[in-house]
């Protein structure tokens, strides 16, 4: 049967709920092939329909948003005026709380987030898409290969009017330091460990830290509505800007700066695949 193939059609960058990790950034990429009989153009899908169509589902079902397996400890949920509340404990028993629109963040009938699961489900959802003479579409979601250090961040930017506000969408993003133009694969290693499934927050949207508890409090308001996210303080990394691409950029470069003050700093700071922000001092 004739078939179709698109590698690296695009890529997710999201963050999902671990047992053991948190809430981890996250960024896969999509490869999609279609079987079927050819139409009456001799194809089984048109290429930029393909382009078009299936992105644009894959984006509105993952893309920018906070994945959350049912079967999390005391995991519950409400909606009401106020948007879509999900409360749950990790494996050691820290509680987490995430407030948002429901279309930031998707309840998801498996008990931990994998690529063959979150495939699968994309795959069922994405048949009821395609023409009838399409029968199958198969899947593959992959991390980038990287050859270095690199680190999995959750953020929230408020004032972007896109999807990016989300308070905890993130990504898996390689970073690459220079100092005085060689590569530091030290440093690169350091930053990666302190950023390890961390989530990066604006110090002007935390609302609350309970110094007995360590539970640390974030709140916004942005155009899709309003967001809150409390979490353990351990997992929180707080900047005093946003955390733009930009800005991580720049406060890599100056904490090194700082470390380094003969010394000239250049930072590529990865959001996700392929793209991302230099910082240079």
């Amino acid at each position: 049967m004739p078939a179709l193939f698109v590698k690296h059609l695009t890529v997710m960058d999201f963050s999902y709920v671990d047992a053991d990790r948190g809430i981890v950034g996250e960024s896969w990429i999509v490869d999609v092939i279609l079987h079927g009989d050819l139409d009456h153009q001799g194809m089984v899908f048109d290429f930029g329909h393909v382009k078009k169509q299936i992105k644009q589902a894959i984006d509105e079902l993952y893309d920018h948003r906070l994945l959350v397996p049912k079967d999390l400890k005391q995991l519950t949920s409400s909606i009401d005026e106020g948007g879509l509340t999900i409360h749950w404990q990790d494996n050691a028993g820290k509680d987490y709380r995430h407030l948002s629109p429901p279309s930031a963040a998707e309840l998801l009938p498996c008990d931990e987030i994998t690529t063959d699961n979150i495939a699968l489900l994309m795959q069922s959802k994405l048949k009821q898409l395609l023409p009838p003479n399409v029968t199958d579409i198969q899947i593959t979601l992959r991390a980038e290969e990287i050859d270095g250090d690199f680190y999995h961040y959750s953020h929230g930017l408020k004032k972007h009017d896109g999807n990016c506000q989300r308070i905890a969408h993130g990504h898996r993003s390689r970073i690459e330091i220079m100092i005085n133009g060689s590569r530091d694969s030290a440093l690169e290693a350091s930053w990666a460990q302190r950023w390890q499934d961390i989530y990066i927050g604006t110090e002007e949207d935390v609302i609350g830290t309970s110094t007995l508890s360590n539970y640390t409090h974030f709140a916004y308001e942005a155009p899709q509505g309003r967001f809150e996210l409390s979490l353990p303080s351990e997992k929180c990394y707080l900047i005093p800007t946003d955390s733009t691409v930009e800005y991580l950029a720049a406060h890599i470069t100056n904490e090194i700066k700082q470390q380094q003050p003969a010394s000239e700093v250049t930072v590529f700071a990865y959001e996700g695949v392929f793209k991302g922000a230099i910082g240079e001092a």
